[in-house]
């Protein structure tokens, strides 16, 4: 009888450590997050770090975030959003031109997509191409949304946030 038990425990240990083995390697690969994931959770600190003042580490946070986008869009080309941090990286960066080139890019997928029109109106304020911008904030008039009223206040030059 004991070694009945024995058996059927060992079985049992066995057993149950293949199946903890599989599981658990099956749900590390579901808690890696992808290149956007991680590029979107570093723009988002890169922001933080700007309204504290801490330009070097906003600078290496978007470096950084730039290169997990472009990984991304090689693997998933045509995504409009991340299109839009593409270029969004790229300007925050100083890189007018390929930020541009980016949100066109993501504005022939989704001209409605309202990050990209925000965005790209605030690069025409930047590059002193007012009337541009102002055509971003038509295509955004009416949707009710926080884009719409920061770009507005860009342009209205309340808030420089390029």
């Amino acid at each position: 009888m004991k070694q009945i038990i024995l058996t059927l425990s060992i079985v049992f240990f066995l057993t149950t450590n293949i199946f903890a083995a599989g599981s658990s390697s099956s749900s590390s690969g579901n808690d890696t997050k992808s290149n956007y994931d991680q590029a979107v959770k570093l723009i988002k600190s890169a922001k933080k770090n700007e309204e504290k003042g801490k330009k070097d580490k906003a600078q290496s946070n978007y470096k950084k975030a730039f290169k997990l986008l472009v990984k991304s869009n090689k693997n998933k080309p045509n995504k409009a959003d991340t299109l839009n941090y593409l270029g969004f990286t790229s300007r925050k960066l100083g890189d007018f031109e390929n930020g541009e080139k980016y949100y066109l890019q993501g504005l022939a997928i989704n001209p409605n997509h309202k990050g990209i029109n925000e965005y790209l109106g605030e690069l025409y304020v930047a590059t002193n191409r007012h009337n541009l911008a102002v055509e971003r904030l038509e295509v955004l008039k009416g949707c009710n949304c926080e884009e719409y009223d920061q770009l507005k206040a860009v342009i209205a030059g309340e808030k420089s946030k390029y």
